[in-house]
């Protein structure tokens, strides 16, 4: 039997919604911590070999400060809506960010390398309700003909922060000193706290007090925390020829498998799963989640091929990422402020669409394109950005009680996060194993029946090389070139899924307010 508390008003009538100043602020306090907390995914991953060498340790034992962090947040996310309904969603929030600025000023301090490992751990725990929450505050205090306009400056906290990661990371290891990215979230982190609470604390959501399923939070742990582990670690150790791989793999589909059972089952689940039951529920989040994942895939093998195979510094492979954030800006207030006007799946039908040009656009590049041409499909991808997250969440999300909203948003956002790392660790894989193939298919035609090459080593000997340097100059081309097939052949394969994408969405309901 449940027994219920909470603040007096939790019985009454749901208060009215904020408006004028108040919403402004709360608006801008609770993206503060969201783009603090997104920030906090990326920034570190520039600044990884510095962190190393300062603590002694190699630069694939300092993978742990990312690899620590997204486990811990992974198995948390999920559990945002029970611990929601258990403390109120308000002072859940305000605890998480504080929690995260502490903890951000421990990783900054740590004297050696576990310390950090270990701070960086809670912090992905305290940091995993914190983009549920923020969607599910913004949700339930907009009135709600402006609640568009809500997720719309949610979904360009969440693209924004990513793109700038990288490129602050870079700056401050440099100029500043690696410490220095985790000291930047102090003021950030105090200030939202400070004013998430002061504008929202009377208007706490109802608390419930339940039993603890610890059944079912041990499986979850055990679950993904070995899928996370085993996307994080997959590249670097071989993937199934490693006997560790092997093991994780194994565990978490035990693990996952009996938890679904589990909280099927369950009186009082901590994942609330009968959310799927709702059609566009379920399209809504499973078209977010493939197309993150996707979309993360590209992200990631785009700077790497800049960096690697187009000798782009980690600046300017930055810079050449970011003009996605600026169409995203323009038009996401505009697209939020207007969908009540469309058809939801039409908008999100336009986005894939959007999507799958642009993809097909850089599948189409070669090892001579220009800084222009690399940054121009980025650019318009952007368009793609401001139409994916608000017509979808709007989807997911539309119909639902407001004591289920924080619920859905943290297992959409669990679902979207480990769609993001298999995305990332998928794109890695393949790429290698596309530049491998088209390797050796180029090197075939180093031969001395090809006419082709023949002339040119007869030009390089007119030059003055030798023989070891022509070969030497024959192999980094010859790899450039195989790098940027197997990009061009991973953005293709992106682009001919969000074309699927953009026909499953079509199954969602027309009117979402009547799910």
């Amino acid at each position: 039997m449940t027994e219920t508390s909470g603040p007096p008003q939790s019985s009454a009538p749901p208060l009215p919604p904020l408006k004028g100043f108040p919403l402004g602020m709360t608006t801008i306090f609770l993206s503060l911590a969201t783009f603090m907390n997104i920030l906090d995914t990326t920034i570190t991953n520039v600044s990884i070999p510095t962190i190393a060498g300062n603590l002694s340790v190699t630069p694939q034992q300092g993978t742990w400060t990312i690899t620590s962090y997204a486990v811990s947040m992974a198995i948390v996310v999920p559990l945002t809506g029970w611990l929601a309904l258990r403390f109120g969603e308000v002072r859940l929030f305000t605890t998480c960010t504080l929690l995260f600025t502490l903890t951000s000023v421990m990783c900054g301090m740590a004297p050696t390398f576990e310390v950090l490992v270990v701070f960086r751990s809670i912090q992905g725990a305290v940091a995993g309700p914190m983009i549920p929450l923020s969607q599910s505050l913004l949700l339930r205090n907009y009135p709600e003909e402006k609640r568009g306009l809500a997720l719309a400056f949610w979904s360009m906290t969440t693209t924004v922060a990513p793109i700038l990661g990288p490129i602050l990371g870079g700056y401050i290891t440099d100029n500043l000193g690696w410490p220095w990215i985790f000291y930047i979230n102090v003021p950030i982190g105090v200030l939202s706290a400070w004013g998430v609470w002061t504008m929202l604390r009377t208007r706490e959501s109802k608390t419930v007090k339940k039993p603890v399923d610890l059944t079912g939070l041990a499986l979850l742990f055990i679950g993904v925390g070995s899928l996370q582990l085993m996307l994080d670690q997959g590249h670097d150790l071989d993937w199934f020829d490693s006997p560790f791989i092997l093991g994780l793999a194994a565990m978490s589909v035990v693990g996952i498998v009996y938890f679904v059972v589990w909280e099927l089952k369950e009186k009082h689940p901590v994942v609330d799963l009968t959310l799927f039951a709702r059609r566009n529920y379920a399209v809504g989040t499973i078209a977010i989640a493939l197309g993150y994942t996707v979309f993360f895939a590209g992200a990631v093998i785009f700077p790497l091929w800049l960096q690697t195979q187009m000798d782009y510094t980690a600046t300017w492979a930055g810079l050449a990422t970011a003009p996605m954030g600026i169409m995203m800006v323009i038009l996401a207030p505009m697209v939020g402020k207007n969908m009540h006007k469309f058809d939801l799946r039409a908008l999100a039908f336009f986005s894939f669409i959007v999507f799958a040009l642009t993809n097909f656009w850089q599948g189409s590049m070669d090892t001579g394109v220009d800084y222009w041409n690399v940054i121009l499909p980025r650019y318009f991808q952007g368009m793609g950005m401001a139409f994916f997250f608000v017509p979808l969440t709007t989807i997911s999300l539309a119909g639902l009680p407001p004591d289920r909203i924080a619920s859905a948003a943290g297992l959409t956002s669990f679902i979207r996060i480990l769609g993001g790392g298999f995305g990332a660790s998928l794109a890695v894989t393949v790429w290698d194993q596309r530049t491998e193939y088209h390797r050796s298919y180029l090197v075939e035609s180093v031969s001395p029946f090809n006419q082709v090459w023949m002339e040119t080593a007869g030009s390089m000997a007119a030059q003055g090389m030798g023989l070891e340097t022509a070969l030497s100059v024959v192999e980094r081309t010859i790899m450039r070139q195989s790098a940027m097939l197997a990009a061009n052949d991973i953005f293709l394969a992106s682009s001919a899924t969000f074309l699927l994408l953009a026909a499953f969405v079509l199954l969602a309901k027309k009117d979402t307010a009547r799910q």
